[in-house]
């Protein structure tokens, strides 16, 4: 099999690069083992606003403008529904709170994602007597339908091969990439925390941050935002919700733990007060980056080689954003930009 790029996993990085390939008619083959789970447990919010500080995101406007193309273009693709606009409730836990959303939602470069306005709590089963901020143009993708159908997707058209990648059978050489028997012009490596295995990228500065995720039925609930406090409440349908989530630098497995479900319905339980049932609970590592930039670029020595990693808990985000700038950099010799290049750590 010739083709122009080999690409290695297929969560969200991988699937936004497959999808810049597509766009501009370049041929691929994806190899996925689902050894990683980062991309399955995200909450799949796409939201401008660091909450904690009251911030902007890094490049929000141009993020959201590429993935929100990117993920209607999906839609229509694989005949499923992706993307959920929902407004996000940023709950005050003080009055400093509440003056500090006032003061940010003055900036200019802030006034079109922070609401002025107090969002007064109207339900009982809801402890917020200081009330909520409300953050525009955000939404939440659906990742799991995503993946699978992507997967069903690659499947139909012969581009996805579900076995472990062996980097021993890389040959390289100036023009190709021989992988087996397969050869293309480039290879890409979308991995998330998996890379830590590849001899090519393993110097990367990656941290891996274990999250775990609860979904609840909770029928009384009944609320049609997103609520962000200690944990973060997401309506899904019928009456369930994803409450997320934890961050664990030590444990590196895919394991559920007793540990961070006790914690987050701790959380949960200050919050609201209605009766609820846990019916399901998952885990996974996210990929992070200390100075909180996703990892793209070129390999040091071997010039066909790259990597797509990074995206950390804003993948949904920044994911197509980075990939296009990844393609054009390839492709069309166009510079990265120096806060998401590798060669930072060099």
């Amino acid at each position: 099999m010739t083709v122009d790029y080999i690409i290695v996993g297929i969560g969200l990085a991988g699937i936004s690069f497959c999808e810049q390939l597509r766009k501009h008619n370049k041929t691929f083959v994806v190899f996925d083992d689902q050894s990683q789970q980062s991309s399955v447990v995200a909450g799949g919010l796409y939201n401008p606003i660091v909450l904690k500080r009251f911030t902007g995101v890094w490049k929000s406007k141009e993020q959201l403008s590429v993935a929100l193309n990117m993920y209607g273009q999906l839609e229509i693709l694989l005949g499923v529904k992706l993307d959920y606009k929902i407004p996000v409730y940023r709950k005050f836990a003080s009055l400093e709170e509440q003056n500090d959303w006032f003061m940010a939602s003055d900036k200019p470069q802030l006034s079109k994602y922070l609401s002025t306005e107090l969002v007064k709590n109207s339900k009982a089963c809801i402890s917020a007597p200081l009330g909520f901020g409300e953050v525009f143009k955000t939404g939440r993708i659906d990742t799991n339908t995503l993946i699978d159908n992507y997967k069903l997707f690659l499947k139909k058209n012969n581009l996805l091969i579900e076995s472990r990648f062996d980097y021993d059978q890389i040959n390289l050489n100036n023009k190709v990439v021989q992988y087996k028997t397969t050869e293309s012009r480039f290879i890409v490596f979308a991995e998330g925390f998996g890379v830590i295995k590849n001899p090519y990228f393993s110097n990367l500065p990656l941290v891996p941050t274990k999250g775990e995720l609860l979904t609840i039925h909770a029928p009384q609930l009944k609320v049609d935002y997103v609520l962000k406090s200690s944990v973060f409440i997401i309506p899904l349908e019928d009456d369930l919700y994803l409450i997320g989530a934890t961050y664990d630098w030590k444990d590196t497995s895919n394991s559920i733990t007793e540990t961070a479900r006790e914690s987050l319905l701790s959380k949960l339980n200050t919050i609201i007060s209605c009766p609820y049932e846990v019916v399901n609970h998952v885990a996974g590592v996210r990929p992070t980056v200390k100075d909180r930039r996703p990892l793209v670029g070129q390999h040091k020595a071997h010039k066909n080689m790259y990597v797509l990693n990074g995206l950390g808990t804003r993948g949904v985000m920044i994911g197509p954003y980075v990939s296009q700038a990844l393609y054009n950099f390839i492709e069309n010799g166009e510079p990265m930009d120096r806060e998401i290049d590798i060669k930072r750590f060099e």
